[in-house]
């Protein structure tokens, strides 16, 4: 029978110390350095996602190249919920 796990919130210092069940088989014997996220950098690509994204779907939509604006409207809302998440993981301490 699989057991049912509880989710708890983890506070800031949890999340400071890495997210619980994760290790590196290799660490120790050859292994890399533990890595961490670069979220500011996530942050600032995709805000230039977005605002790139938004200029050039603007630009070929009054040129009248629809498909191209269609395509950059989603690469850019794609962008926008990475944004948003990368935001939420930040707020709720993730180092990075």
């Amino acid at each position: 029978m699989a057991e049912q796990h509880r989710h708890r919130r983890l506070s800031r210092k949890e999340y400071a110390k890495g997210l619980p069940d994760y290790h590196d088989p290799t660490a120790g014997f050859g292994g890399a350095a533990p890595a961490q996220s670069a979220l500011t950098l996530r942050i600032v690509l995709a805000t230039a996602g977005v605002v790139l994204c938004a200029a050039g779907a603007v630009v070929f939509a009054v040129a009248g190249v629809v498909w191209a604006a269609v395509v950059l409207i989603v690469l850019g809302v794609v962008s926008g919920v990475d944004l948003g998440w990368v935001i939420h993981r930040k707020r709720r301490g993730e180092p990075g």
